[in-house]
Formats: C-alpha cells, structure tokens, sequence
C-alpha cells in the first residue's frame, strides 16, 4: 500500500508523534527532546553574532579556541568553532548577499564597508589567528557570493574579478592561522574550503582532506566533504574516490572500522549516478553496521535511516546500474529502523529530503523540522505497511519496537 494512503491528521504532543491509516494500525514514535535549534548550532551561531555586535572579540577567540582544542560539535556533527565563526561574520556577509541580489543597492560601502571593519579588528590584534581565521573565513564567503550561480560564460567581469580578490586575499591570511595553530581542526577545514576557489590541476585536495581528518577523525562530516570534492565536477575522479574511500577507510579502521569508506561515499553516491554505479555496495553496508556499532545513539541511528530511507532515492531512474546500488541501500533502512530506531529526530529527516545539502537556507527551524516528521512518518509508515494495513499498532519504545493488535 502506498505510503500515500496514510491520513494527514498526524497527530503531535511534545513527546511524541502519531500517524494512521483509517480503520487500520497506527504508528507511535516518541519525538526526541531536542531543540531544533540546538541540534542545527543556531543557537551557537546566534552567540557568535552577539560577541562580534557586542566587540567581545577576545572572548570569542577564547570560546572557538576551547571548542576547537575539545573538538566539540552540536548534535549533528557541526564542529562548534565553525558555527560561532560563522555567527562572527554571518552580518557582513549578509549584507553583501543582500547587496548583490538588488542591484539597485549596491554601492561600495555595502560591498566592502563590512569586510573593511573586520580587517580593521584583526590589524587591532595581530596575534589572535582566530580572528584571522575568521576574517579569512569572511573572505571566503564573499568569494562565493560574488560568484554565485553564473556559469564561467555568463559571469559579468566584476563579478570574476572581485570573488578572485577575495579568494586570494583569503588565501594569504590562512597560512598565518596554520603557522600559529598547526593542529587546529577549524583551521585545517578553512583550507580545505579554500581549495574550491583554486581550480588548479596540480592541487592535491585529497592531501588537506588527509590532513584534516588526522586532527580530527572522530567527526564524519570531514570525511564526507572530502568524498563530495573528489568527484569529477569538482578536483578528482571516479577512481580517485574509491582509491581515497578504502585508503580513509584503513587509515580510520580503529575508530570507523569499514565505516571510513562509506563516510567518503555518503554524500558523493547521493550526488553523482555515475559514483553510486561503481560504489562497491557491500563494503559499504559493511561500513553501515560498523558505524552503527561503534555510534549506536538515535542521533546516529536516524542520520543513517533517513539516508538510506529517503536521500539515496533521489536521482532514481537515471542510471540502471546506480538504481540497483540504491534499492540495496535503500532496504538497509528495514533492519536500521525496526531493530535500532527508538526515537524520531525530524530535523535529520528534513536535511535527508534535501540531500544533506548544507546550502539549504532554514528561515524557520521548527518549520523545516516539521516538514522533516511528517517525511519521516511516511517513510517509516511505508516501512511497516503490512503490518498496519493488518491492523497492528506499530510503537517504538526505549527499549525496542513493540507490534501489538488494536
């Protein structure tokens, strides 16, 4: 029965979710208690706009330090000096993407009046590389919102000319933060996001993602970002990415076990048919349950459910051999949602809809986390279809799935 088929009255309490299909089972899952903007860094973020507005700068180069030196994260994943980095330069960026997008607007000022104040701030204090880094950041940022979604063709001069002066002026601020911290993970990442404004062919992007991931192989998204910059739309291969997958793989194996090779592909055979044909499927199954074994929170649990649930259906029908890759992922969410899934946590199922696309703008987190449950209930009421349709209630408890006759 198509998931279709089930009601939209799904009913919601602060604890948990309901979904039913008429005079037949119902659905139970209790919601995880969570704040949807905790678990995104909003709230992170929105403190390092605070100490930027307020011109607390030390304390918000004492705060990305502690976090980076911790390797904190929110709850999905997002190293937290990233977030409150993002937060210190999140008003000039803004206000040049605001700019851009009504040219009747634009002027100097509103281009450049923003960045100037940062550079004034980190010539204030010289010897602070995290607010180095975060103008560097900034940089990097106006970069790409000079370039914008143009092709090489259609890209107006002025548009080339200043995303390059940024991107080089970035690039002449980083080295200066790795010198001063050359064990910083934030750092290490800003040259990793540094590499997309260097198309050169002689840059070796699996080389930084190495060195990334060495300071900090406890965070998947690391690994992840590399697989997706190893396509050949961006700086590598096919081959190169398989090659890099297993090599990250047997790098990783104490932490990950196989898991390192399906962190590398994750997000790259969600966006590339021609990847998700050749991706050795079984050792990436394998990594599935290693993941599971060694993460076995609802956090991870749903990340990896939602992936297989929902994002690795995108694209089908385009390519035979990639839909035959997909399906045998795709029935990994049986085993992964019936014998681990205790919880629902919407706002991965949301990010899973959409790719795991980091770009998506969130102007409401209790909005998108919203559309995220009622994504998630379909998919897992699709899941439990025969045994709804049966009439049996379907509840997940703490401490495992319960199938009980109404």
């Amino acid at each position: 029965m198509p998931s279709r088929q089930f009601t939209q009255d799904v009913r919601t309490d602060d604890c948990a979710a309901t979904a039913s299909i008429p005079d037949k089972g119902q659905l139970n899952i209790p919601l995880a208690n969570t704040c949807a903007g905790d678990v995104i860094g909003r709230d992170t973020i929105e403190q390092g706009r605070t100490l930027v507005r307020q011109d607390r700068w030390a304390e918000l180069s004492r705060q990305m330090r502690v976090a980076d030196k911790s390797r904190a994260t929110a709850p999905d994943g997002m190293p937290v000096a990233d977030l409150l980095a993002f937060g210190a330069r999140s008003d000039v960026v803004l206000a040049v993407e605001h700019a851009l997008s009504d040219g009747k607007a634009l002027s100097e000022y509103d281009l450049l009046g923003g960045i100037s104040e940062l550079e004034d701030e980190m010539r204030a204090q010289p010897n602070d590389p995290m607010i180095t880094l975060v103008v560097a950041l900034a940089h990097i940022d106006l970069a790409w919102a000079w370039r914008g979604t143009a092709t090489d063709a259609t890209l107006p001069p002025l548009h080339r000319s200043r995303c390059a002066a940024h991107f080089d002026r970035a690039s002449a601020l980083l080295p200066k933060c790795r010198k001063a911290l050359p064990d910083s993970p934030v750092v290490a990442a800003a040259s990793c996001a540094l590499l997309a404004g260097q198309r050169k062919a002689n840059i070796r992007v699996a080389d930084e993602y190495e060195r990334l991931i060495s300071l900090d192989p406890h965070n998947q998204r690391h690994m992840r970002a590399m697989g997706s910059h190893l396509l050949p739309r961006w700086f590598g291969s096919y081959e190169e990415l398989e090659v890099q997958a297993l090599r990250n793989a047997a790098r990783t194996q104490d932490i990950w076990g196989a898991g390192g090779y399906t962190w590398v592909q994750f997000d790259a055979i969600a966006l590339d048919e021609e990847a998700c044909a050749r991706l050795d499927v079984e050792y990436f199954l394998e990594g599935l349950h290693d993941i599971l074994h060694r993460r076995p929170d609802q956090q991870t649990v749903n990340m990896l459910s939602a992936y297989c649930a929902i994002t690795i259906q995108n694209g089908l029908g385009l390519n035979d051999k990639a839909d035959l890759v997909r399906s045998q992922i795709h029935e990994a969410a049986h085993w992964l949602i019936r014998d681990h899934m205790t919880e629902l946590h919407p706002l991965i199922w949301a990010h899973a809809a959409s790719g795991f696309n980091n770009s998506v703008r969130i102007n409401s987190a209790e909005r998108f986390a919203a559309r995220g449950q009622r994504q998630a209930l379909r998919a897992i009421g699709d899941l439990f279809r025969e045994e709804l349709r049966s009439g049996i209630d379907v509840t997940f408890t703490p401490s495992g799935l319960r199938l009980s006759e109404n």
